[in-house]
């Protein structure tokens, strides 16, 4: 999520921060059957008793949720009350969080967020867990365990956009950043959840001069990280594009198509503006059953700019890069 705004993009996203990203729900767009509903930063998609779920920017945490990926309802908020850490490390914070990731690990739902004073490093990367993410399920309950890391005014890296990934031997990493000095990726206590080591190594792993909204995605012996370039939260006027490199090491080096180095500037293009399709970002990789998806926010340029949640089919090319397709999404129940 953008955090270095003008003036009139600092009041756009303020408007943004006011109210839920409201849309109408199902409906086709363009080539691809994108079926939408306002969303925006959607974490991973994650699966529970059947029904598919994602958690996005908003007051409390805002989640969506989904039996076939086509229809999308709200969900609950995840904070009624902001936890009252935040306000002692975030002063200007009032109950907006940013760019959440989820991912189901021993048992429990862990659910990272962040929090921010808007174009500044004054930010921190919290984690709560729920045992389900069903309401009606008796053990349904958020419990918040405080801070994975955060920065200051003294940083030159800002700990915004988490995204948390298991790799095949088991361990757990978080990447996050944004803007700056780029992307970072550190190490977590699979039992905590929370930074193996207050003193664990902090890799850079990507930078460009607008980059944020990274995504680890492990698949057939690498790691592959995507990332968005340019400008976000200004409507029809965003730059948004998703990009990638990949790794066979999950701490890097990070190479694109062209085996450019991300932290030089590297970054093959997998999904960017397509006519009144504008800025997607957020990228989250889904796989269910043998199928995958692709999921992100894009802004509606038919509707103003309004931003979406949208999901697109994914495939791996021959040579094992990642390529979205127009093919449309259809409900399990018109198969």
């Amino acid at each position: 999520m953008l955090k270095v705004l003008t003036d009139t993009q600092a009041s756009r996203w303020k408007d943004l921060q006011g109210e839920p990203f409201q849309g109408e729900l199902g409906g086709l767009f363009g080539r691809a059957n994108r079926r939408l509903v306002g969303a925006h930063d959607p974490s991973t998609i994650v699966k529970d008793k059947g029904e598919y779920w994602t958690f996005t920017t908003g007051r409390g945490i805002l989640s969506l949720r989904s039996k076939d990926l086509v229809h999308w309802e709200r969900g609950p908020t995840v904070f009624p009350d902001p936890p009252p850490w935040i306000t002692g490390v975030v002063p200007t914070q009032r109950g907006t969080f940013w760019a959440p990731d989820v991912i189901y690990q021993d048992g429990r739902y862990l659910l990272y967020y962040s929090v921010s004073a808007l174009g500044k490093r004054t930010s921190a990367i919290g984690l709560a867990s729920n045992p389900t993410l069903d309401p009606d399920d008796p053990h349904y309950h958020w419990t918040d365990h405080g801070i994975v890391i955060q920065t200051d005014e003294r940083d030159d890296y800002n700990a915004i956009d988490p995204s948390v990934a298991r790799a095949p031997d088991g361990t757990l990493w978080l990447a996050f950043g944004s803007y700056w000095s780029g992307i970072k990726l550190l190490q977590l206590n699979p039992r905590t959840g929370k930074r193996i080591a207050t003193d664990s190594p902090l890799h850079a792993i990507a930078s460009h001069q607008q980059i944020e909204a990274s995504a680890l995605y492990p698949h057939d012996g690498y790691f592959y990280l995507f990332v968005n370039w340019g400008s976000c939260c200004r409507g029809v006027w965003s730059t948004y594009n998703i990009r990638v490199g990949r790794s066979r090491d999950i701490t890097g080096p990070y190479l694109d198509k062209d085996g450019i180095d991300l932290l030089d500037g590297g970054g093959s293009l997998v999904l960017g503006t397509e006519g009144s399709f504008i800025g997607p970002g957020h990228a989250g990789v889904l796989k269910d059953g043998g199928r995958y998806f692709l999921s992100y926010h894009f802004y509606d340029g038919a509707q103003f700019g309004r931003s979406r949640l949208g999901i697109r089919p994914l495939e791996w090319t021959e040579d094992g890069w990642p390529r979205v397709t127009g093919k449309p999404i259809t409900p399990p129940a018109a198969q």
